[in-house]
């Protein structure tokens, strides 16, 4: 029989709603949910794919050990007690730091893990954390927290209603947004320029957001700075600066002036690639603008100066006036607010508090850079890294100098990995915990929800029962944290409170905290218990939550979103300003002394080095993270991962499409095929991230066969960015030669037959 399930693909950030139709176990097909508010039918070719990977004979589906036999199925019990009392072992003998955790992109994505991430951290307590952050928004973080007080206050171009949006290092066509949640992007588009609008993009290539675009300016990668700071400087210069009715809120206006009245046009138009009549026009465009927004996303994130310039993207919003306002950049109202809830458990953000042993890198948010991660375990001393904990992440393949983490993670005692799959990474590991599928949990998205175009909300539960003897990603790690905190108990007292923990977490559930997060949110009943927890702490949560959870209530819950499965609309983005600000004094200082220093310490830009090629990433509407590359339906077709290298270049070098081009750094080298075209500024090439999975012992049969290389094998961990040490990844000179042809066997037997005469 068959039976239509109405879902959510959790593939990427869209949200996008799906149809899934199945007979049982057998997905017959899966298409866009028409009735869902948000997403509007619209769905690309990930969601598709997600019955590849219900049914990937490589998923784990059960805790594996690795022996010298190779790897072996053990129960759930014996898993996580091993586990546990190996994390424990080590810290006993070599300290708290001696255990590193790492949490990848998908973590966002699942609701479960979420909600349990915290217990964990605090049961194993140590300085050594990281996760994706640090090799994608982190700046946008850091800036949202020194401007606005909050790190998830992230400003979201109210893109279905603004007349001009500019797009820096960004492509929403092939991403469908990225800390800008936006379905349908591609309608979304048509709509601007059919209101009159304009979309202009600035990127070192032609991407497809480019090719759709009204204004395409090819920018020299790295430069993003430059380029604002110049815009900025004939804002002030051309008295176009209008902050509208934040005015004021700021502080720090004449102090933004002075730092950029030296940076014009003339000044960066060389080492940027624009000219400096460009320049301006772009500056009085903006200006112009009865409403406009300015986005930039991972290509400026990761550059050299990163956090410069996601900085400078929010202050440009802010003084053209285009900040909280309808058809600008505005904040979101969240049913579930992560935002209100991370402030009230003092999670609104925090910097260089404390430094990583081997570098001196600064925290952010409790995080260290990636940067260090693979030091961190290389490097003998007090607080070497000895064991690793990861969770869905393969920062072997997504993380700068993937071969030397390659090699770090050989030498450690012990590591754990609560994954899907047996990847570059997590091959690694002494054991691996795989979670429930995508479609075998329940589906939540407590992050981009709070940072999508419209304020939606939307639960879907299971499409498939949990397969028996599997657990979910909470339980999985609540398990973890309840046995590591056991371990460490000193007091009769102390183990009751476990014990209480541990029957909370179990008794509410996933599910159970979704309901108590919807009802203690703006749009719920829970206010005097917000006010109380306020007061007294979250330490008070357990009995708070039972109390509102027991109580009937109106407003939002839980059963609201099971009884509209297609998700519900809580209405456009609202100006929130000042009463949503968290810095203290609820006013936004436009040069916090952080930027200031660091815009202090600026380099006047160079000119591009003919003799130089600089690398950048590049998306594709068919991929996401490494692991994507294990669906067939998603891999099919040409082979995505080559270097794509402008004609001139090609022509250099020697070299037609498809010939071999080899790709170099101190780090190491990889050989790909070119795809040549104009699509792409002169002195840059393109590659796309998390190719490459030929690596010994990995278990992804399509992805190995689908081929290509590693980008992040030339990439060096020691190129970090000034203020964060984060990642660079975009905008890295690396060293281009033609491969060497192979000789034909004709020509060889003919100079054979030479030499011999």
């Amino acid at each position: 029989m068959k039976t239509t399930h109405y879902h959510t693909c959790n593939l990427c950030e869209a949200m996008c709603g799906i149809e899934v139709e199945h007979r049982g176990d057998e997905i017959l097909a899966i298409r866009g949910d028409k009735d869902d508010p948000f997403s509007r039918g619209h769905v690309c070719p990930k969601a598709v794919a997600l019955q590849d990977l219900h049914h990937d004979p490589d998923r784990l589906r059960h805790p594996v050990k690795r022996t010298v036999d190779g790897w072996v199925p053990i129960s759930w019990e014996q898993a996580l007690d091993e586990t546990a009392q190996r994390l424990h072992a080590v810290q006993q003998r070599h300290g708290k730091n001696s255990v590193a955790m790492y949490f990848g992109n998908p973590t966002a994505h699942n609701h479960g893990a979420l909600f349990s991430l915290l217990p964990l951290i605090k049961a194993i307590g140590t300085r050594q954390r990281y996760s994706a952050t640090s090799v994608d928004q982190l700046p946008h973080q850091l800036a949202a927290w020194q401007l606005f007080g909050n790190q998830a206050m992230f400003p979201i171009p109210d893109i279905d209603h603004t007349d001009y949006f500019m797009v820096i290092g960004g492509n929403p066509l092939a991403s469908n947004g990225s800390i800008m949640t936006v379905p349908d992007v591609k309608n979304r588009l048509k709509a601007l320029k059919q209101r009159g609008g304009k979309l202009v993009v600035v990127d070192p290539r032609r991407t497809e957001t480019a090719a759709v675009a009204d204004e395409h300016h090819f920018i020299r990668p790295g430069t993003d700075v430059y380029l604002l700071l110049a815009l900025i400087q004939v804002l002030y210069k051309e008295l176009l600066v209008a902050p509208g009715r934040l005015d004021p809120l700021l502080d720090g206006k004449g102090d933004l002036q002075k730092l950029t009245e030296n940076w014009t046009p003339e000044k960066v138009s060389e080492a940027v690639g624009i000219s400096p009549e460009a320049i301006r026009k772009l500056a009085r465009d903006i200006a112009a603008a009865p409403r406009a927004a300015i986005y930039g996303r991972v290509g400026l994130t990761t550059s050299p100066h990163s956090t410069l310039s996601a900085w400078l993207v929010y202050v440009l919003n802010i003084i053209t006036g285009n900040l909280d306002r309808e058809g600008g950049v505005m904040f979101t109202k969240p049913a579930f607010d992560i935002v209100a809830l991370g402030a009230l458990g003092g999670e609104a953000g925090s910097f260089d508090r404390y430094r990583s042993r081997v570098h001196g890198y600064p925290e952010f948010s409790g995080e260290f850079p990636v940067t260090t991660l693979a030091d961190e375990m290389l490097t003998p001393g007090k607080g070497q890294v000895k064991a690793f904990v990861s969770h869905a992440g393969n920062p072997v393949m997504s993380c700068p100098d993937g071969n030397k983490l390659d090699t770090a993670l050989e030498g450690l005692e012990f590591m754990v990995s609560i994954d899907l799959y047996i990847n570059e990474t997590t091959r690694h590991a002494d054991i691996i915990l795989p979670p429930t599928g995508q479609l075998e949990h329940g589906q939540f998205d407590p992050v981009f929800q709070a940072v999508a175009v419209r304020n939606v909300v939307k639960y879907t539960p299971p499409l498939f029962e949990k397969p028996e003897g599997a657990l979910h990603d909470w339980e999985i790690l609540n398990g973890l944290a309840s046995r590591l905190n056991r371990l460490k108990a000193r007091t009769a007292r102390d183990r009751l409170q476990i014990a209480a923990a541990d029957r909370f977490m179990r008794k509410i559930k996933d599910t159970g905290i979704i309901d108590l997060g919807l009802r203690l949110g703006p749009y719920g009943a829970g206010g005097k218990v917000m006010e109380a927890l306020k007061r007294d702490g979250l330490h008070t949560l357990p009995s708070q939550a039972w109390k509102l959870l027991r109580g009937k209530h109106k407003g939002l819950t839980l059963q609201s979103l099971k009884d509209n499965p297609h998700g519900i609309d809580l209405g456009p983005l609202q100006p929130a300003l000042p009463e949503r600000l968290f810095t203290r004094d609820q006013r936004i200082n436009l040069v916090p002394a952080l930027y200031f220093r660091a815009l202090q310490g600026l380099p006047v830009p160079k000119a591009a080095n003919p003799d130089e090629m600089l690398v950048v990433g590049r998306r594709h509407i068919r991929s996401n993270n490494s692991w994507m590359h294990n669906s067939q339906r998603l891999v099919k077709g040409k082979s995505r991962c080559n270097v794509l290298i402008h004609s001139q270049d090609a022509d250099r070098l020697g070299v037609q499409e498809g010939d071999e081009l080899v790709l170099s750094t101190e780090a190491g080298s990889i050989t790909l095929p070119a795809w040549v075209g104009d699509d792409i500024m002169p002195g840059v090439i393109s590659v796309p991230h998390g190719w490459g999975h030929d690596r010994q012992g990995v278990q992804l049969d399509v992805a190995r066969r689908a081929g290509g290389a590693s980008i992040n094998d030339v990439i060096t961990s020691s190129r970090v960015e000034s203020v964060t040490a984060m990642a660079q990844i975009n905008g890295v000179p690396v060293k281009v030669e033609a491969a060497a042809k192979p000789k034909s066997k004709k020509r060889t037997a003919t100079r054979k037959a030479t030499a011999d005469a």
